[in-house]
């Protein structure tokens, strides 16, 4: 039922339980994992040239880790998975859903909230254009709360 799973990342903590939902489903499935992280053009590009590249660089570091986050978490699962990464720059909704096209995705996982989740109430703004623009089945998993006795840590 599913052979490529995309999991878009951005290495915020209300990403993290997508991320163990995209592992497990991959490990039911026998399933290739695909991390995406997206560097926004539009964030780098809307601040100061002076500190332009630096940005860059602390959202690529940023991507980097985030990345790695998945891979942890499909060892900490003692999961032998396929698992590529790729980290992009552009609009994220638009870079996950052409990276979901590009590799043949049966579905994409995302957290309901990112780095900017307090701006939105219900679902994230890139994970609410995802689910209206891509193609492709979109798995939204939302965040715990701290009581919540299903809440696992990676």
């Amino acid at each position: 039922m599913f052979d490529t799973i995309v999991v878009a990342t951005d290495g915020s903590d209300s990403v993290r339980r997508a991320v163990e939902v995209a592992i497990d489903v991959a490990v039911r499935f026998d399933a290739e994992v695909h991390a995406v992280y997206v560097v926004d053009s539009g964030e780098v590009e809307s601040t100061p040239d002076e500190v332009r590249d630096d940005l860059r660089e602390a959202l690529d570091d940023r991507g980097a880790a985030a990345i790695d986050q998945v891979t942890d978490a499909a060892t900490a699962h003692d999961a032998d998975l396929s698992i590529s990464t790729e980290v992009r720059e552009g609009r994220p909704a638009a870079e996950i859903s052409d990276y979901a096209r590009g590799v043949d995705a049966d579905v994409v996982a995302m957290g309901t909230r990112g780095r900017h989740g307090e701006n939105r109430f219900l679902i994230g703004s890139v994970a609410e254009r995802v689910v209206r623009t891509c193609p492709i089945p979109v798995l939204t998993v939302r965040q715990l709360t701290d009581e919540d006795p299903r809440r696992t840590t990676i």
